[in-house]
């Protein structure tokens, strides 16, 4: 099924085929269609801060190198040999030093500088004169940054990083204005998670309001019998578990009235519900207000109020990436099949903020992203069950009309009109379908 016309007729205003998430072929066709056009983000700065500095990740289908070159500039290579087609780096992360370090096949021992040229060959005089000079690691076309967060895009045209963010980009402002001199770090390792479903599910449920009281209904009566959270100041680590774990539980109403926003180009956020005083090192603890004063000294009361009256709260970045700037843990997902996904979080340390908001962020990723979490291991088996589910025949649609006809159009974006609505999941299957359907480039 490749036709536009055919794949129009699976998204509808309240509903979607269920071979969206099922389907081999289709997904086949998003490795193409999305993830080979779209803006995806890639990783932080502080992952490369210097000269020949590296990690690797993946871009869709493709395994690629994220590395600094001499002049400051970020280059992404595609992680293949020009010989025989081996991944070149293995390792997650490293350095190559302008004297003999490189990229090195491990097959044949072809060798790549950080920029990708090709340095050395073994048995060279087997190849024609001239023959070799043409090939090299083939560098992604479009490589941008916003406010310190790598983007790449395989496409070699297309709208710009700004016009692709659109208003999301006032969720990555959250996260960079909460830290003093804007200053963040990747720092804390990584949690690596495997699903057994579709890569939307996770981005889907990111936004979803309806479903904590009933996917995490165990973690929440566990908590609501948990001892009290500390005073400010008197604050245990496992607090962050406790207040998580019971807000999961919150009223209808709370979900009701929590803010929900979308954009033509699938991204989302939800907002007025997580505020600082939820955290653990937050607002009345001496940590916090220490924080608060950094903040003040750099950036006058009036705007370092401001900063932090953003509630801005697990933003989607569609199609790879989700976050929350008050937790700054950040979520990238990376397609494997149409029924497997893989997960990387990762944690943000603000290098002048006190040392405990990097701990909070610590203890908030153990309860909720890392493997072990009460939170995660229930939507995972959520994420499965709605596959298995979705595999069935005798029933073709998902329904996805809760808010339907009730959005809230504003200049730049939609709202829904609850906080419960599927506004979000709509967004996100128009602009799918947008990819799926877009003329490729000339």
């Amino acid at each position: 099924m490749a036709a536009n016309e055919q794949l129009a007729m699976l998204v509808q205003p309240d509903r979607v085929h269920r071979s969206v998430y099922a389907d081999p072929a289709i997904f086949e066709l998003e490795l193409e269609r999305i993830f080979a056009r779209a803006w995806l983000v890639l990783g932080h700065e502080s992952q490369v801060r210097n000269a020949g500095d590296y990690f690797t990740t993946r871009m869709g289908r493709e395994p690629v190198i994220v590395a600094r070159q001499d002049d400051g500039s970020v280059r992404v290579l595609v992680n293949r040999c020009a010989h025989r087609g081996s991944m070149v780096c293995a390792e997650t992360s490293g350095r190559t030093s302008s004297i003999g370090e490189r990229f090195v096949c491990p097959y044949h021992g072809w060798s790549y500088d950080r920029g990708g040229e090709l340095k050395a060959v073994p048995f060279s005089a087997g190849y024609a004169p001239g023959k070799l000079t043409e090939l090299r690691l083939h560098a992604v076309p479009r490589v941008e940054d916003y406010r310190g967060f790598i983007f790449a895009s395989l496409a070699t045209d297309g709208p710009s990083l700004e016009e692709f963010l659109g208003p999301a980009r006032a969720s990555f402002d959250d996260l960079v204005d909460r830290a003093p001199g804007g200053e963040l770090e990747v720092a804390g390792g990584v949690f690596k998670h495997v699903y057994h479903g579709n890569w939307k599910l996770m981005l889907e449920n990111h936004l979803d309001g309806a479903h904590p009281a009933w996917v995490h209904a165990s973690s929440v009566a566990v908590a609501r019998n948990a001892p009290e959270p500390g005073a400010p100041g008197k604050e245990h680590y496992y607090d962050i578990a406790v207040r998580q774990m019971r807000q999961n539980g919150a009223p209808d109403a709370v979900w009701e009235a929590t803010g929900m926003w979308t954009t033509p180009r699938g991204h989302g956020y939800m907002g007025d519900y997580h505020s600082d005083d939820r955290l653990v090192t937050g607002a009345g603890n001496p940590v916090f207000e220490e924080y608060r004063t950094l903040l003040v000294k750099e950036l006058g009361k009036e705007e370092a109020d401001r900063v932090l009256r953003v509630t801005l709260w697990n933003t989607i970045v569609y199609p790879n990436c989700s976050f929350m700037s008050q937790f700054r843990q950040l979520r990238i997902i990376h397609p494997l099949a149409v029924d497997r996904s893989v997960v990387y979080t990762y944690c943000y340390r603000m290098p002048k903020a006190p040392a405990a908001m990097f701990r909070d962020s610590i203890a908030f990723a153990n309860v909720v992203n890392g493997t072990g979490s009460w939170v995660l291991t229930d939507d995972l088996e959520v994420y499965e069950r709605v596959q298995r589910g979705l595999t069935s025949g005798e029933i073709d649609w998902v329904y996805i009309a809760r808010g339907h006809g009730r959005d809230i159009q504003e200049p730049a974006t939609l709202r829904g009109k609850t906080g419960t609505s599927e506004v979000y999941i709509r967004a996100q299957m128009r602009a799918w379908l947008d990819y799926m359907t877009a003329q490729p480039s000339s």
